[in-house]
Parts: C-alpha cells; sequence; structure tokens
C-alpha cells in the first residue's frame, strides 16, 4: 500500500525575463522544500518566464530538451530526491508556445506533462488586456498522473475557473488536484481564495496551487498567495501576497475519503437536458418552421 501521509510544499516566486535566473530561484525553492522535510514540490505557472512581449518570449523559449528550467529541476529532483512538479514552462510548439506542466519523479524522469487547456483571453475593467490565444497553443487532453501516495489531477491557472474539467479529474481517481498559476493581482483578489476552496469542496480533494507574486520585470502583477487547500475546503496554508518564499503543509489522504464519505457529490450526479422556454425561443421555432 503507499504511504497516505507525506508533506507537500508550493515554491512561490517573481519569475522574470532571464530563464536561468528562474531556474536558479525555482531549484533553491526545491532544496529549501525538501530540507523541510517535503516529499513533493510544485512550482508556479510559468517558472521558467514571465514575458508579455511575444517577440521577446519568442527569443528566449527553446524546445523542451533544451529548456535549461527542466534539466535544472529534473537534476534537483533526483539530488533531492523529492517529486518535483514543474507548474509549467514555455516551450516551442511549431509556430507557437506550449504552457507545459511537469510531473517529474524522485529519479529525476518525467512521469507526465500537460498542456493547460484553457488560454486566458479577456479584457479586464482596469485596461488590461490579456490574449493568450494569440502566442499559445491550447492542450486538449487532461491528465491524471500516479505520485508514490495518490493520484494527481494537473491543471494550470485560468483551467480552476472550469469545475465541469475538476470534477472529471476527480471521477477519474484524483484525490489531489493542482492549480498552479500567475494569476493577476486584480482578478487574484476577487476569485483566487473562493475558486480554489470551491474546486476542494465540489470534488473532495486536495488542492495545491504554487502562484506568481509581485511585479515582474514586464510590468505585469501577479496575486501570490500560493495555496494549500483540503478536502472540507480549509486553507492549510497559504504563502500570502508578493514576497517569494516556501510554503509546507501535511497531506492526510485518509481526508479524502472522509469528505466524499461524508457530502458523496461525485456519487450523486445525474445526466441531464436544458430546456430553453419563453416567448423568444417560441418565436425562434416558429421562424425555422
Amino acid at each position: 500500500m503507499p504511504e497516505r501521509r507525506f508533506l507537500a510544499a508550493c515554491v512561490q516566486m517573481r519569475s522574470g525575463r532571464d530563464p536561468g535566473a528562474n531556474r536558479d530561484a525555482a531549484v533553491a525553492g526545491v532544496r529549501e522544500a525538501a530540507s523541510r522535510g517535503a516529499a513533493y514540490v510544485q512550482t508556479p505557472e510559468m517558472t521558467s518566464l514571465v514575458e508579455r512581449s511575444r517577440e521577446r518570449l519568442f527569443e528566449r523559449v527553446t524546445t523542451e530538451d533544451q529548456d535549461v528550467t527542466l534539466a535544472g529541476l529534473r537534476q534537483a529532483a533526483r539530488e533531492t530526491g523529492t517529486v518535483v512538479h514543474i507548474g509549467s514552462i514555455a516551450v516551442r510548439s511549431g509556430d507557437k508556445i506550449a504552457n507545459r506542466a511537469y510531473l517529474i519523479g524522485a529519479d529525476g524522469e518525467i512521469l507526465a506533462s500537460y498542456d493547460k487547456l484553457h488560454l486566458f483571453d479577456v479584457d479586464l475593467p482596469s485596461g488590461e488586456r490579456w490574449r493568450e490565444s494569440a502566442t499559445y497553443t491550447g492542450g486538449a487532453c487532461a491528465v491524471v498522473a500516479a505520485t508514490p501516495w495518490a493520484m494527481l489531477g494537473l491543471t494550470i491557472c485560468y483551467d480552476i475557473r472550469f469545475p465541469a474539467l475538476y470534477r472529471a479529474l476527480a471521477e477519474a481517481g484524483a484525490e489531489i488536484l493542482t492549480a498552479p498559476a500567475c494569476f493577476t493581482r486584480q482578478t487574484g483578489e476577487a476569485h483566487w481564495h473562493i475558486l480554489q476552496r470551491a474546486r476542494a469542496i465540489e470534488t473532495g480533494a486536495f488542492v495545491i496551487s504554487a502562484a506568481q507574486g509581485g511585479v515582474h520585470e514586464d510590468g505585469r502583477e501577479t496575486f501570490g498567495h500560493s495555496l494549500i487547500v483540503d478536502p472540507w475546503g480549509r486553507v492549510l496554508a497559504d504563502a500570502g501576497g508578493a514576497e517569494p518564499g516556501v510554503i509546507l503543509a501535511e497531506i492526510d489522504l485518509a481526508q479524502v475519503a472522509d469528505a466524499r464519505a461524508r457530502i458523496p457529490a461525485l456519487q450523486h450526479g445525474r445526466a441531464f437536458t436544458v430546456e430553453r422556454i419563453g416567448p423568444e425561443v417560441r418565436a425562434a421555432q416558429s421562424a425555422r418552421e
């Protein structure tokens, strides 16, 4: 039987424009977490590079086999004997870039990867405009990967707003869900904690999400508050706002079974159809007839 208790850590970062410097910060975070007893360590979305400019981004992004952050964290996993979850890095994918997460075993081998499904194309009230689809290619497959302790569901940032994804991951066996992020300060202040806790409550799963925090070299401001949430929706660890650092919490997987027994929502889902009723609907139907 796998061990059902372990220490999990999130490395909160403020990645900039230099992939080498970002790699060093991530490796240092993994080493600190391991020295404090963590067996699983997660870094944020865009661990390797945070850059608004599409031109500058393409100048710095490489293929997977050449990425210095992936190589550095694989080595760190081997040397510390920890499972390292890279929240995501940017890697070349044809004429676009993949926003890709990696789960790395304690032997340094890649156990799984996941490309972000949902791309952040929004206009915020502050005037900020984001069009991830102009640069990034969206994934097409959800991923549940085996760890030494439990099945783990991989997601990234904006995915957190799509609850059907998390239910599907939980129904596929995930007891731990993840949503490492580079959340904007404005949307984070409004929704970050609520969304993380809601996904945990809905699925009766742990949610672990490392985050970027602070004002980055490219001018964007991210919310921080890396979180570890238990299956009852309680926040076990919160890294706070802007500053880089490491948080840890004990993951007791018996709590997953307990939460799902108390509220067996995963067992109670039913297929349904949606019926639209109203004068506008009837008029449209008449016009078609």
